[in-house]
């Protein structure tokens, strides 16, 4: 078995891309602002990686075992982790945050700290969600378990019919399913579709990922057990707590991005041609959010400029907001969708109506030609 790998038609609305790069690019260089990180982002940076580890390290020091701030501090934790990814890792692993390799590779290597494996994080992110993205067995955002349905190519089911429900509650489940088993199932599936081509790449790959488990299980579960004067369970309950809220956090925020009533689910042709060029497809297929929310611009790490985001991956986010009125503009002006909502509550309800049109079968697919 192996990957179909799609392609986008050039010729189809190419003078759009070229211009919208052209007039970024002059925004960089007539104001001499470097597209990677800067002093605030430095900051930004140091400020969440406390907010996870601090928590974590008075618990142990001060013998934290009250119940309520035992898990208060977990909780932090999981706010603090669910910041890194969207700001720290996920810059780094597009190679957003420095022109340095090296400080791209540690700063993306983070997310194995916080329980996940950061190799197959950018197989499965960069590679098929950002070149495909809502394409049906392309990218894998989109690929939920039977009881989700997030594109209206997959088969609908009874149970789908209050997943604007029911959907809710699970995300939060989504990272912690993820640091106990889904690397590994997702480094199984890479190497049969042949995205990990070699042997020795997969065996590695699976060396790196049980090394990293044993590390951050060893670190954020049996040292509490050891040393804090708490039943076992009660360490569970709040490792539980953490990855919930990263969970919930990091679910609502890319699905919020592209499972919307506004976004395309393009199909995939069998010919394995797109119709469109890729950067109309990124247009077509992914919204903004609640852009003047400074503050939760800032924790997300701008992942609510989602368009600007899946235009220029590899420009650090602290300058989506500036490059959205170019982006903007040139939509505008060749005629190119450019999907926004307002608020962040618009956005919420927007992603659950979605769920209901997807779980009652309201949202036609388009036929593969």
């Amino acid at each position: 078995m192996q990957f179909t790998s799609y392609r986008f038609d050039r010729q189809s609305n190419a003078e759009f891309y070229k211009t919208l790069r052209k007039r970024v690019n002059d925004y960089f260089s007539d104001n001499n602002i470097s597209r990677t990180a800067n002093a605030a982002m430095v900051i930004k940076t140091i400020s969440l990686i406390v907010l996870y580890l601090a928590p974590f390290v008075l618990m142990l020091t001060a013998q934290v075992s009250a119940w309520v701030p035992f898990l208060g501090l977990w909780l932090l934790m999981g706010l603090g982790a669910a910041g890194i990814g969207f700001s720290v890792m996920h810059d780094a692993n597009h190679g957003a945050y420095s022109t340095s390799k090296t400080i791209n590779r540690i700063l993306g290597n983070l997310m194995n700290i916080l329980g996940a494996n950061s190799s197959i994080w950018k197989l499965q992110h960069n590679v098929l969600h950002h070149s495909f993205t809502n394409i049906d067995g392309a990218d894998e955002d989109i690929d939920a378990p039977s009881f989700l349905r997030f594109s209206p190519h997959q088969a609908a089911k009874p149970i789908h019919k209050y997943q604007h429900i029911y959907a809710w509650p699970l995300y939060g489940f989504m990272i912690l399913l993820k640091v106990l088993y889904t690397d590994f199932t997702q480094a199984f599936h890479y190497r049969k579709i042949k995205l990990l081509t070699s042997r020795k790449e997969f065996t590695t790959l699976l060396a790196k990922i049980s090394f990293w488990k044993v590390i951050y299980f060893g670190t954020f579960v049996v040292l509490p057990m050891a040393v804090l004067p708490v039943p076992f369970w009660q360490v569970l309950v709040g490792f539980l707590v953490m990855h919930y809220v990263v969970g919930l956090a990091m679910a609502v925020i890319f699905q919020s991005a592209h499972v919307m009533p506004e976004t395309a689910f393009p199909a995939a042709p069998l010919s394995g041609k797109m119709d469109n060029n890729w950067a109309v497809h990124q247009m077509m297929t992914t919204t903004n959010f609640a852009p003047n929310n400074k503050i939760l611009s800032w924790y997300v790490g701008g992942l609510n400029f989602q368009v600007e985001h899946h235009l220029f991956p590899s420009i650090c986010h602290i300058h989506y907001q500036d490059i959205s009125k170019i982006v903007k503009a040139t939509a505008e002006e060749y005629g190119i969708p450019y999907h926004q909502i307002k608020s962040f509550r618009a956005t919420i309800a927007e992603h659950a109506k979605m769920l209901y049109l997807l779980g009652n079968d309201k949202i036609a697919a388009p036929a593969a030609i």
